[in-house]
């Protein structure tokens, strides 16, 4: 599976702190260059070929020009608990602060900015499955990003590539770390990348002073057009890698798939 992890500062219930989205900063605005890559497999990749008819044409009529149109798409996008499953819940609190974006210092700690430029708008969902019999709590989070055009969405993904390059351990807040970070990126047509325009994912341990740890943690990022859509699980004692894989696959396909249903031109 793949696509795209994102994650920000937290709070002690695996919200982010001071409300940080979970999307990350795009590339500076000066390069010029293709993003994309190599990694690894995707959701909703055949087996037997690259799949591209999953992905329609945009229609660029229908992309946002305003900050509200942005916010009304985001709403149209991001899932709620009921697309996860039975089991998970809200976390509190629930949504993003709209106006604040995480930015990965020179120091591989995350802090919060404003939103760039080449942002119109993004918002973070928090959810969780509560511990039972033994297992420990998952944290769950799903962001969307709305940017103005393809190129901009693009060069977002390419820097959560060079972010985990740069700094494979990173520190989420205090007493919570992320450790041992690689990802790899597919663009469109490579390996069995047939569902999105480019997908991303970051997988690692997490390591929490207060949950012990290291566990697994994983990101899924996928883009359309000017979005970015992104699902982002930490795991727990007794959650299975299979399990946590499931619930990012799951979220990051049905973001997709809305996005596509909101942005792409109409078959025939």
């Amino acid at each position: 599976m793949a696509g795209l992890f994102l994650i920000a500062g937290c709070t002690a219930d695996g919200s982010p702190k001071n409300g940080a989205a979970t999307s990350r900063t795009p590339a500076a605005s000066g390069t010029t260059s293709s993003p994309g890559g190599a990694g690894a497999s995707t959701p909703a990749a055949t087996a037997g070929g690259s799949g591209s008819e999953l992905v329609p044409e945009l229609d660029e009529s229908k992309q946002p020009k305003t900050v509200a149109e942005a916010r009304d798409l985001l709403g149209r996008i991001v899932i709620a608990e009921q697309a996860l499953g039975p089991e998970v819940v809200r976390s509190t609190p629930f949504e993003s602060d709209p106006g604040h974006w995480p930015v990965l210092d020179e120091g591989c700690v995350w802090q919060t900015a404003g939103l760039p430029a080449d942002v119109l708008a993004t918002s973070t969902r928090y959810f969780h499955i509560p511990a039972k019999d033994g297992r420990g709590r998952v944290r769950i989070n799903a962001t969307v990003t709305v940017h103005h055009n393809r190129e901009e969405s693009g060069w977002e993904t390419a820097r959560a590539m060079e972010e985990i390059l740069r700094c494979p351990n990173q520190k989420l807040r205090e007493g919570e770390d992320l450790k041992n970070l690689w990802g790899g990126s597919f663009y469109r047509g490579e390996q069995m990348n047939g569902w999105t325009e480019d997908a991303f994912t970051e997988t690692g341990e997490y390591v929490s002073a207060k949950d012990g740890g290291p566990y697994r943690y994983t990101w899924s990022q996928a883009q359309f057009g000017p979005v970015t859509v992104a699902v982002s699980a930490k795991g727990a004692v007794g959650v299975t890698e299979d399990s946590m894989n499931a619930f990012v696959a799951q979220g990051t396909s049905r973001m997709m798939l809305q996005a596509k249903q909101e942005l792409g031109k109409a078959a025939g």
